[in-house]
């Protein structure tokens, strides 16, 4: 059995420390693989798919870091952020399916490979791999992946939903992606730090700086999505299917005359034929400037989170991805 050597931008300042994770990381590599290791062929070709793409695998990177905040040899930690990330790439089978996506990790997604029947019981499946993980850590371990979940779930169809009336649509959106993002990231973190015997003072801040760093990856994604042709995706996916990142909210709330034609193409779906100018159109707007003043608040916020946590290899990581966020977003 081939492994594929997880690939990330990030890279942290300890080299002793990057190298003792890296090595960790291929670790969960390998068991990402044997997770899926079934004898139905196509089950296991599917399984297998997105995880021989690739990925940051920055889930199961941020629960080893923060296992040093305690002692990071005590067991279960590796157990833990597979099962993690199994059930972060089921979530990503499902979303395809929603989003009807074509392309995913720079490869076809698993929907556009074979169908949707296939994708959807692809996810169930790693689903299922990623409790049965869980159960043998333990009742919490249980009961946190199921919160994590259902939060998780409750994020993504509120993002499916119309806006209730009297909540302010930034607000509204930021609060769709501390469920459906942030939360699996907070849990991460907080697997890493549980396991490893911090204090629970270290857990919670842990916890809190996982949702932070968890959102501010998302608006960066989604403002990448847009200003970037190399983002893995089709750009202007979420254009398409009429869900408003934050840059589209804050161009719809803008009142300047000279983004009227933008305010029109993105009130709803755009047109396959107006993709190219709305992107181009958002591009130049004052809105992906705001998106990106806000996306510096969380990243501030984060990294507040980070400087207040127990000096040590898990502080300087998680300062590291800070700094890894303003980079990126540059």
């Amino acid at each position: 059995m081939t492994t594929r050597r997880s690939q990330t931008a990030l890279t942290f300042t300890d080299e002793a420390f990057a190298e003792s994770m890296q090595a960790s990381l291929d670790l969960v590599e390998e068991r990402l693989l044997k997770a899926v290791d079934t004898d139905q062929p196509l089950l296991r070709q599917s399984g297998s798919h997105l995880i021989r793409a690739g990925g940051k695998r920055f889930r199961p990177m941020l629960t080893l870091a923060c296992a040093h905040l305690g002692d990071p040899n005590r067991p279960n930690i590796l157990e833990a952020s597979v099962g993690l990330e199994l059930t972060h790439l089921a979530t990503l089978y499902h979303d395809d399916v929603m989003d009807e996506a074509l392309m995913r990790r720079g490869a076809p997604s698993a929907n556009a490979r074979w169908d949707n029947s296939v994708a959807i019981l692809t996810g169930d499946y790693l689903f299922s791999q990623a409790a049965q993980i869980m159960s043998e850590l333990g009742t919490e371990a249980v009961r946190l992946q199921a919160a994590t979940f259902a939060r998780l779930v409750r994020g993504q169809i509120n993002e499916t939903m119309p806006r209730p009336d009297g909540i302010d649509a930034v607000e509204w959106h930021l609060e769709i992606l501390s469920e459906k993002t942030g939360s699996l990231i907070a849990t991460c973190a907080k697997f890493g730090a549980w396991l490893s015997g911090a204090d629970e003072r270290t857990i919670a801040t842990a916890e809190e700086f996982g949702e932070v760093i968890g959102v501010a990856f998302q608006i960066a994604d989604d403002i990448i999505d847009i200003t970037s042709d190399s983002s893995g995706k089709t750009p202007g996916t979420d254009l398409l299917e009429g869900i408003p990142t934050l840059a589209v909210l804050y161009a719809l709330a803008g009142g300047e005359e000279q983004d009227a034609r933008l305010r029109e193409l993105v009130a709803g779906p755009v047109a396959e034929e107006d993709l190219p100018e709305a992107l181009a159109l958002l591009r130049g707007s004052k809105a992906i400037g705001q998106a990106k003043a806000t996306l510096h608040q969380y990243q501030e916020r984060a990294r507040t989170l980070a400087e207040s946590l127990p000096e040590g290899h898990a502080q300087k990581a998680l300062v590291d991805i800070c700094d890894y966020m303003i980079e990126r977003d540059a």
